[in-house]
């Protein structure tokens, strides 16, 4: 029986042959999800603004290749109602230190996404000596609040929307530097980021616009890749680019045609490049 190729991709995205593993969070005095695929050599995966483990699970199996990847959980993702919110990244840096003492990771690879990106690089800037490798894709050292940020973060905050609002989800055409190609893919990436309560990525729009480790770049001491997609009007390339210069013996790499959500749409080539550079400059990790 021949599957076509809608339903192919379809079915690539929906399972995640994963499992759990608990992993004690003290913030909230309970258990943390920990998503956990493949093996190798441990990999941390920080997913982004919305769609927490879920949307970043196609780009996780490819990983998994050559990696045992974690996923953990960001506060917020499974009670978007409790009341011990993050009031700064710094707050989220200390959750993922909690983790990975509770699963005893002691110099992991770490790779955050977009939002994961903030986390991972205030990790690595505070806790030096304790990262194998770092990987940064969509992320920046300091957002600054566009006009556009602004107004989402406001709207989100004051307005219930519905996750079929034709105007709202052109939102999600700047995630792909244009508009997509309709299909499976594009539909996986907006109902993924409309699981993620809408107050929690306002809370968390709030947080980028306070986040700044700019001045503490030169404290890094892992091997960096930074990655950026040469369509990313989110995070732009020049912006990335600036950030590897500014993390000492940073590497940057260009992924071609990808926007902010090329660890998706050219998850493939990120998952090689990254295992490359990993192969070669990473040290030895627990």
């Amino acid at each position: 029986m021949r599957i076509s190729d809608r339903r192919r991709s379809s079915l690539l995205l929906s399972g995640d042959f994963a499992r759990s593993t608990p992993a004690e969070s003290e913030y909230a005095g309970r258990f943390q999800d920990v998503v956990c695929l493949g093996s190798g050599d441990p990999l941390v995966l920080v997913p982004g603004l919305a769609g927490g483990t879920r949307l970043v699970m196609p780009f996780a199996r490819q990983l998994a290749k050559r990696f045992r990847v974690f996923i953990p959980a960001i506060r917020g993702d499974d009670n978007p109602l409790s009341t011990h919110r993050p009031r700064e990244i710094a707050d989220l840096s200390a959750d993922l230190q909690l983790t990975l003492e509770s699963l005893g990771l002691e110099r992991p690879t770490l790779l955050g996404i977009s939002f994961g990106a903030a986390i991972a690089l205030e990790f690595a800037a505070e806790n030096p000596g304790h990262v194998g490798a770092l990987g940064v894709y969509g992320g920046l050292g300091r957002f600054e609040a566009s006009l556009g940020s602004t107004i989402a973060r406001r709207v989100l905050e004051r307005f219930p929307l519905p996750k079929d609002n034709g105007f709202v989800n052109q939102f999600f055409n700047l995630l792909h530097g244009g508009k997509p190609e309709a299909g499976p893919l594009a539909e996986f990436i907006v109902d993924r980021c409309w699981e993620t309560d809408q107050s929690v990525i306002a809370q968390r729009l709030a947080l980028l616009e306070r986040f700044d480790v700019s001045d503490r770049l030169w404290r890094i001491d892992a091997p960096t890749f930074v990655a950026a997609g040469s369509r990313d009007v989110i995070a732009r390339p020049s912006e990335q680019r600036e950030l590897a210069s500014s993390i000492p013996g940073a590497s940057f790499h260009l992924l071609e045609g990808a926007g902010h959500v090329g660890f998706l749409t050219h998850r493939k080539e990120l998952a090689s490049a990254f295992s490359r550079f990993v192969r070669t400059h990473a040290r030895s990790a627990c």
